[in-house]
């Protein structure tokens, strides 16, 4: 089963996560199929680049992990839904 999960990059104290397409298996940080977004917690920018892409994986059951549900409904994202 795919999910859209966040992958952490960047270095020692200055985290930074992609929003990533994977596998729930798999290991995040390398085996991802496509990136999605991003997050920066230190200045809690959350951004995600095609909401219609998300829309059209949303409706072939990919779920979002808990956390990138939660920075969703948070920052007020409206997924566009697909006919």
């Amino acid at each position: 089963m795919l999910k859209i999960r966040l992958a952490r990059a960047g270095k020692r104290n200055m985290a930074f996560f992609r929003v990533v397409l994977t596998e729930h298996t798999a290991a995040s940080k390398h085996w991802y199929k496509e990136v999605l977004g991003f997050y920066n917690p230190i200045s809690k920018e959350f951004k995600l680049k095609d909401l219609e892409k998300i829309a059209k994986y949303l409706s072939h059951w990919v779920q979002f992990s808990p956390r990138v549900e939660k920075l969703v409904k948070t920052n007020e994202i409206i997924i566009p839904t697909v006919k």
